[in-house]
C-alpha cells in the first residue's frame, strides 16, 4: 500500500472516532483528533506472491549461452548449414577421379568343355576376376561451375544462421522484459488488493458507525472481488511469461528474472553482440535473400550446361583366372547430348520461375527491413511519450484517489465514488508500469532491427 493510502486510511479512521464521540448534545467538535490511528491489519491468502521461478535469468551473457546450448531453432539453422557444407563436398567430387573395384567369382554347374580341334578340353569349374578402374573428367564445365553454387548456398546458410540469432535475440529480449514487467503488475495487483480489503474494513467500521449504509459495504465487496479477478488473471500471466521465456531458452519450464537483473544492461548488452548495420539492406535476411537470387541466377547457367558436351578418360586394370596375364586398358569418352526428350529446356523455364521469385523475395525483405528499422527508432520516442503521458495521468488519478478517499472520510462523497477513483488509481499505476517497460523493449528493438548478431 503507498503511503498517501495509508496516509488516507488512517485518516478516515480518525475521522470516524471523531463522529463516534460527538458531544452528547448532538453538536460536533470544531475540528478532528489530529492524531493518526493506527491501520487496520489485512489477512489474505491472496496476498502471498507467486513463488519466484527455481531458475531465474540474471544477465544477458547467460541468455546468450542458453541460446547457444539449448535453441532448437538455432541447432536446425546450423544444421542448415552443415548440410550446404556437405552438399559442397558432393559438388567437389564430380569435378574429381572417381576410382572403382569390382571382383566376380562363378562355379560352373554344367561345364561341356572346349573343342579344340578333335580333342575335347574340360574348362575349370570355378572362375573369378577382378578390375580395377578409374575415371577422371577432363572437360566438365557444368560440374566446375556447381561448385561455385555450392560454395554460394554456404554462404546463404550461414546468413540465415545470423538472422534466426537476431531475431532469437529478440525474442529473449522482449519475453525477460515481459516477466519483469508481469512480476510488477502482480505485486501492484497485491497492493491493490491490499487496498480495497483496507477500504473494506473501513467501511464497515462505518456502517457499524452509523457513517455508511449497507449500499457502501456491497460496492467495498464488488471492489475486492473485482480486484482478485483481476489479481488471478495477473498472476496466471506471470507464470506464462515464465514459461515463454523458459521456451525461448530452450527450457521445458518456466524462467524468472533476477531481482539483479538491470534491464538497461539487456539493452547495452545485445549492442556488444549484437551490431547494427549500416543500412537496412545490411540485415542478414535480406544479404540472405540476395544470395539465394544469386544460386537462382547460376541455376540458369547450369542448365545451359547441360547441353554441353564431355570429356572423361578412363583407365582399367583387370585380371582373369583363363587368362594367362593381366590387362591394362585407356580409353577416352565424349559425350555429346542430343536430345532427352525435352527436359532441358523445361529446366530453364523452371529456373526463369525462380529468379522472378528471388527478385520479388528481395524486394519484399528490403521493404520489410526498412520499415522494421523506421518502426523501432520511432518506436522510442512513441514509448517515451507515452511513458510522459501515463506518468501525468498516474499523477492525477493519485490525487483524484486522496482527494476522494478525503471527501469520503469527511462524509461528502460517496462510496461509488470512492470504488471509481481506487479503481482509476489501479489502472493508471499499471498503465504507468507497462509503459516504462515499453521504452526498454523499444530500446533493444532499435538495436536489433537491422543488427547481425554473432555469439
Amino acid at each position: 500500500m503507498s503511503k498517501i493510502s495509508l496516509a488516507v486510511a488512517g485518516f478516515g479512521v480518525a475521522t470516524l472516532s471523531f463522529l463516534a464521540n460527538a458531544h452528547a448534545d448532538g453538536t460536533a467538535p470544531t475540528s478532528p483528533p489530529t492524531t493518526t490511528a493506527t491501520m487496520p491489519t489485512v489477512d489474505d491468502p491472496m496476498l502471498t506472491p507467486v513463488p519466484r521461478a527455481k531458475t531465474e535469468l540474471g544477465s544477458w551473457e547467460e541468455a546468450l549461452r542458453n541460446l547457444k546450448a539449448r535453441s532448437a531453432d538455432l541447432r536446425v539453422a546450423e544444421a542448415d548449414v552443415h548440410r550446404a557444407e556437405a552438399q559442397a563436398r558432393t559438388a567437389l567430387a564430380g569435378a574429381l577421379t572417381q576410382i572403382n573395384g569390382q571382383a566376380s567369382y562363378s562355379y560352373a554347374i554344367i561345364n561341356p568343355g572346349t573343342n579344340v580341334g578333335s580333342f575335347k578340353v574340360s574348362n575349370p569349374a570355378t572362375n573369378w576376376s577382378a578390375s580395377i578402374s578409374a575415371s577422371q573428367p577432363l572437360f566438365a564445365p557444368r560440374a566446375w561451375y556447381a561448385i561455385g553454387t555450392a560454395d554460394r548456398n554456404v554462404e546463404a546458410s550461414t546468413l540465415s544462421v545470423a538472422d534466426t540469432k537476431r531475431q532469437l535475440a529478440i525474442a529473449v529480449a522482449n519475453a525477460a522484459i515481459s516477466v519483469y514487467t508481469a512480476e510488477r503488475v502482480a505485486e501492484l495487483n497485491r497492493n491493490s488488493l491490499r487496498d480495497a480489503l483496507s477500504r473494506l474494513q473501513l467501511t464497515k467500521k462505518r456502517r457499524e458507525l452509523g457513517a455508511a449504509n449497507g449500499l457502501d459495504v456491497v460496492r467495498a465487496e464488488q471492489d475486492a472481488q473485482a480486484t482478485r479477478g483481476n489479481l488471478v488473471t495477473g498472476d496466471e500471466s506471470l507464470r506464462q511469461a515464465r514459461e515463454a521465456l523458459g521456451l525461448a531458452l530452450g527450457l521445458a519450464e518456466g524462467v524468472g528474472v533476477s531481482k539483479n537483473l538491470d534491464l538497461n544492461g539487456l539493452a547495452s548488452g545485445a549492442n556488444t553482440s549484437c551490431k547494427p548495420g549500416a543500412t537496412p539492406g545490411d540485415r542478414p535476411d535480406v544479404l540472405a535473400t540476395k544470395k539465394r537470387l544469386e544460386v537462382a541466377e547460376r541455376g540458369k547457367n547450369d542448365a545451359k550446361l547441360q547441353f554441353v558436351p564431355t570429356v572423361s578418360l578412363g583407365s582399367t586394370i583387370s585380371v582373369n583366372r583363363n587368362l594367362p596375364d593381366p590387362s591394362w586398358n585407356v580409353s577416352a569418352l565424349l559425350s555429346v547430348p542430343i536430345w532427352d526428350g525435352g527436359a532441358r529446356y523445361g529446366t530453364l523455364r523452371d529456373v526463369d520461375a525462380q529468379i522472378d521469385q528471388a527478385t520479388v523475395r528481395i524486394e519484399a525483405a528490403e521493404r520489410r527491413a526498412t520499415l522494421d528499422v523506421l518502426q523501432a527508432k520511432r518506436a522510442i520516442t512513441v514509448a517515451e511519450q507515452a511513458r510522459e503521458v501515463a506518468s501525468q495521468a498516474q499523477v492525477f488519478a493519485e490525487q483524484v484517489d486522496t482527494l476522494t478517499q478525503l471527501s469520503f472520510a469527511e462524509g461528502k462523497g460517496t462510496s461509488l465514488e470512492l470504488v471509481t477513483a481506487a479503481t482509476a488509481h489501479r489502472q493508471a499505476e499499471i498503465t504507468l508500469v507497462l509503459r516504462e517497460f515499453d521504452v526498454v523493449k523499444a530500446r533493444i528493438a532499435a538495436v536489433l532491427a537491422s543488427a547481425n548478431c554473432d555469439y
